[in-house]
C-alpha cells in the first residue's frame, strides 16, 4: 500500500526500507546506482515496547544515526506484528475488511486496518499497521509504502518455489517469534506466525502444524532463513525431529558496504527493494 505523495522528492539514487516491530527495529539503505547496500542495522530491544515507544525510539534513531539524515527516493516501511490475515482475492471486499481481521486477532474500532494484493497467489493480506509510525513517516518524507512483512515472506517464497514439487517448509526466524511458510507444487499450504520463549515453545509450535498438514518429517524438507544459524538452539532442536534441514538464502546481486551476518538473514528488509 502507498501512501499519496505531498512534496516533491528530491532527486536522489537513494532507497530506504525500515522494518518495525515491538521487539525491535531494523534499517536498510539501498544506493540504487550502485546497486549497493550502504547501511544495515538492526536495534533489538530488551522487552516488548508498545507503539507509542517505539516512535519515541525511532525519532531518536533518526537523530542519531547520521545514515539516516539524509533525502531517500523512496521509503518502505514494513510492518512485523501478527495482526495479519489471508483472504482469497475473489471473495475479498472492502467494506467488510474488519470481518477479517476480528475473529483471529485482537483489533479495536479505532484500528486502521490496510491490505496489500499478493498476486502470485491471487489472495489479499488484511492487517493493521502501526498507525502512527506511517503518520510520522509521511509528516518527516511524504511519499512511501508500507507493506506487511508476511506479503514480502509469501511473494518472495512462492516466487522462488514455483517450480518446485515437494513440500517445503519456511521458518523465518526473529529473537522473539517465528513465522512458518509451508508451500507444495508451487502452492502456498499455510501461512502462520507464532511466539515462543523457550526452545520448547519453538519445537512444540513446528512440530503441531506439521503434524496438522499430515507432512512426514523423515521427507519434508525444513528451510531456515532469517536470526539463526547453525549452533542455536532452535536449529539443534528441529535437527533431532527433522531429517532434511538447510538454510536458506537471499538470491541477491547486491554489493555490500556491511555485509548481513549471512546469506539468509535480513530477509525480509533487503528483498522488500
Amino acid at each position: 500500500m502507498a501512501q499519496p505523495n505531498k512534496n516533491i522528492n528530491i532527486l536522489t539514487n537513494t532507497e530506504l526500507s525500515i522494518q518495525i516491530s515491538l521487539s525491535g527495529l531494523s534499517f536498510c539503505i539501498l544506493q540504487k546506482d550502485t546497486n549497493t547496500i550502504s547501511f544495515l542495522k538492526s536495534f533489538d530491544f530488551d522487552k516488548k515496547l508498545n507503539p507509542l515507544e517505539i516512535l519515541d525510539y525511532l525519532k531518536n534513531t533518526f537523530n542519531t544515526e547520521t545514515a539516516l539524515q539524509k533525502s531517500f527516493a523512496n521509503i518502505c516501511v514494513i510492518h512485523d506484528n501478527e495482526l495479519s490475515t489471508l483472504v482469497p482475492k475473489p471473495l475479498f471486499e472492502e467494506d467488510c475488511i474488519a470481518d477479517y481481521l476480528k475473529f483471529n486477532s485482537k483489533i479495536l474500532k479505532s484500528d486502521f486496518i490496510a491490505h496489500d494484493d499478493i498476486v502470485l497467489n491471487d489472495s489479499v493480506n488484511v492487517y493493521v499497521p502501526y498507525i502512527n509510525i506511517n503518520n510520522f513517516i509521511y509528516e518527516k518524507y511524504g511519499a512511501f509504502t508500507f507493506k506487511h512483512l508476511s506479503t514480502i515472506l509469501i511473494e518472495e517464497i512462492l516466487n522462488i518455489e514455483k517450480n518446485s514439487h515437494t513440500p517445503k517448509v519456511y521458518l523465518n526466524v526473529s529473537k522473539n517469534n517465528f513465522e512458518i511458510i509451508i508451500t507444495e507444487k508451487g502452492k502456498l499450504l499455510l501461512y502462520n506466525t507464532f511466539e515462543y520463549n523457550t526452545k520448547e515453545d519453538f519445537i512444540y509450535y513446528l512440530l503441531f502444524t506439521v503434524e496438522q498438514l499430515k507432512l512426514n518429517p523423515e521427507t519434508l524438507n525444513l528451510i531456515f532463513i532469517g536470526d539463526t544459524h547453525k549452533d542455536d538452539d532452535l536449529y539443534k532442536i528441529a535437527y533431532k525431529y527433522i531429517r532434511n534441514i538447510s538454510f536458506g538464502t537471499r538470491n541477491d546481486n547486491y554489493k555490500y558496504e556491511v555485509n548481513p551476518k549471512y546469506n539468509h538473514s535480513d530477509f525480509t528488509i533487503i528483498k522488500s527493494f
